[in-house]
């Protein structure tokens, strides 16, 4: 099982993006309050397309709340531009039920989930310095999909 956390996000439509891409590939959803908009929104609901309604969605009150429930879901992996290591070198296809963890747009992770989970913090390489990030929903597609190719690979 994958299981895509994002953190405080703000922008409907990268939830949205990122609910398609779970749906897609047979992920659960979740998101940590609080939010920046309302799931009864119509943009989330366009920007799910028509799929919103099949997402496996859970919605949690807060970091702690969620945290307590994380061990019974799987091997936790963050996010973040100041990861220090890349995804590609992690083992995200080594274990059937995998947690990857999104920070919010406009700040990314709390600097206290930086400190707890430093030794899983993982960045995507990004080569101009120009571009300060990448957009989350891109970041939950790409994680997702290089858990699917490694476990592909894990499975040959």
């Amino acid at each position: 099982m994958i299981h895509v956390v994002l953190v405080h996000p703000e922008i409907h439509w990268n939830t949205g993006n990122a609910g398609r891409t779970c749906l897609a590939t047979g992920a659960t959803l979740h998101l940590v309050e609080p939010l920046g908009f309302s799931l009864g929104e119509r943009e989330v609901k366009r920007a799910g397309l028509d799929y919103w309604e099949h997402v496996d969605l859970r919605t949690w009150p807060s970091w702690d709340d969620f945290e307590r429930a994380l061990p019974a879901l799987g091997e936790p992996w963050f996010f973040s531009t100041k990861g220090t290591r890349t995804f590609w070198d992690a083992p995200l296809g080594a274990t059937d039920d995998i947690v990857l963890v999104f920070g919010r747009e406009t700040g990314g992770l709390p600097e206290a989930l930086h400190e707890r989970y430093a030794d899983r913090m993982l960045a995507m390489p990004i080569a101009s310095p120009l571009v300060r990030s990448l957009n989350l929903s891109t970041c939950v597609g790409i994680a997702t999909y290089e858990v699917l190719r490694q476990r592909r690979t894990r499975e040959r």
